[in-house]
């Protein structure tokens, strides 16, 4: 089943082995804490074993996929995982790696600061934890993109150590099974929620924390799910407030909603006589940060001063190809882009760079342009009468 979304980041395992599954939980342990022998019972009979990061369950392997895992679904991460370490099968590996080759194999994953940190945090453990990730949580959780939850899981998963996590699927879990009121993003929320998920910890038998850890997510994403959970067939259901007062749908609490603001983008897509598409680096901040893209503004005016400082041609009977429509975590973006050959370049900088259609998929770029520029390749975009370019 691949249906896991994860909300902050998680990860970790033993490096090298796979770890034995381990017996059902004793009746001393269901006596102590109920949540955790059911939790770890059903996972022994229902929970995924066979996950390709639980097989070799290393740290680099588990904390790769907990950062692939962030709002991202366990069936898109799979393939994504598996060829991201075929490129770079150890810790090192991606830390020698260039920027270009680490945004090539995340492109389509979206959230690229991800892959940013990934790389950031190799880097990092290579000089100081001599290529490895420390088994200590201040030193996890001073790495790029390894947040509080990330950390007690690579602690929990890759050496069974005793740490709490709170992804989406464990906050709805306990919001449910404790009747939790209030949405939990909300720092008093999130707060009361750490404090029953590490209580719940201190019961898990020695040597499953890797089992407990895994259970809660399982049973998050097959069973506690955000609409229609099954809760009839639920190890908690007994035991359960939101079950026992009929509020499942009421919790946990939804997040205020808002209507995303939108915004127009003009973006230019040119080609020498070589059939070669322009491509410019965006810069380090913002969307798309570090990733190959069109030449982009947010008016047809500033596009035009670029086009007319940097290329050497005419944007006279540019063709307008079908606006280009994403949305962003903040925003929807209605992009304009225009197709037109052109002689050449006026300014060579690094940061702009003819490519083939053949060494695309050697560039980190982003899923709708990558998408948009597999179609033009095909396409012959439908040619429109002259008219202003300003799209102000």
């Amino acid at each position: 089943m691949g249906w896991l979304y994860k909300g902050e980041p998680t990860g970790g395992c033993l490096s090298g082995t796979s770890m034995p599954r381990q017996p059902h939980a004793s009746a001393d342990t269901a006596q102590q804490d109920d949540f955790v022998a059911r939790m770890l019972h059903w996972f022994d009979d229902h929970g995924r074993h066979d996950l390709p990061w639980q097989h070799p369950r290393s740290p680099y392997r588990v904390w790769l996929s907990e950062i692939m895992l962030q709002q991202t679904q366990v069936a898109t991460v799979i393939p994504y995982f598996q060829r991201f370490l075929q490129h770079f099968p150890t810790l090192p590996d991606l830390a020698a790696a260039s920027n270009d080759a680490v945004m090539a194999q995340w492109a389509g994953l979206g959230y690229y600061a991800r892959a940013r940190n990934l790389h950031a945090a190799a880097k990092r453990c290579v000089e100081l934890h001599d290529g490895d990730l420390p088994r200590d949580f201040d030193a996890l959780h001073a790495l790029p993109g390894i947040g509080r939850s990330t950390a007690g899981a690579i602690l929990s998963q890759a050496w069974n150590d005793p740490f709490a996590i709170l992804d989406g699927n464990v906050k709805r879990v306990l919001s449910r099974y404790h009747g939790i009121d209030g949405f939990p993003g909300l720092p008093a929320i999130e707060k009361q929620l750490w404090a029953i998920a590490e209580a719940h910890v201190a019961h898990v038998p020695e040597g499953r924390m890797a089992d407990y850890t895994q259970a809660q997510m399982d049973l998050g994403a097959t069973v506690c799910s955000r609409a229609k959970p099954a809760c009839v067939i639920c190890p908690l259901q007994d035991q359960c407030v939101a079950r026992r007062e009929g509020r499942t749908t009421d919790l946990p609490t939804p997040k205020p909603s808002k209507t995303l603001p939108e915004r127009e983008a003009v973006a230019l897509l040119l080609r020498d006589a070589q059939q070669r598409v322009l491509l410019q680096k965006r810069p380090d901040t913002g969307i798309w940060a570090q990733l190959w893209t069109l030449p982009q503004a947010e008016a047809g005016s500033d596009l035009q001063d670029w086009f007319d400082t940097h290329v050497d041609g005419s944007l006279e009977d540019a063709d307008e190809l079908p606006v280009l429509q994403h949305t962003f975590s903040h925003y929807k973006l209605h992009l304009q882009v225009l197709s037109r050959q052109v002689h050449g370049l006026r300014v060579e900088e690094p940061t702009l760079r003819w490519v083939a259609v053949d060494e695309l998929p050697a560039l980190g770029l982003p899923a709708p342009i990558r998408k948009l520029l597999d179609g033009a390749t095909i396409k012959t975009p439908k040619r429109t009468s002259k008219k202003s370019r300003n799209h102000e």
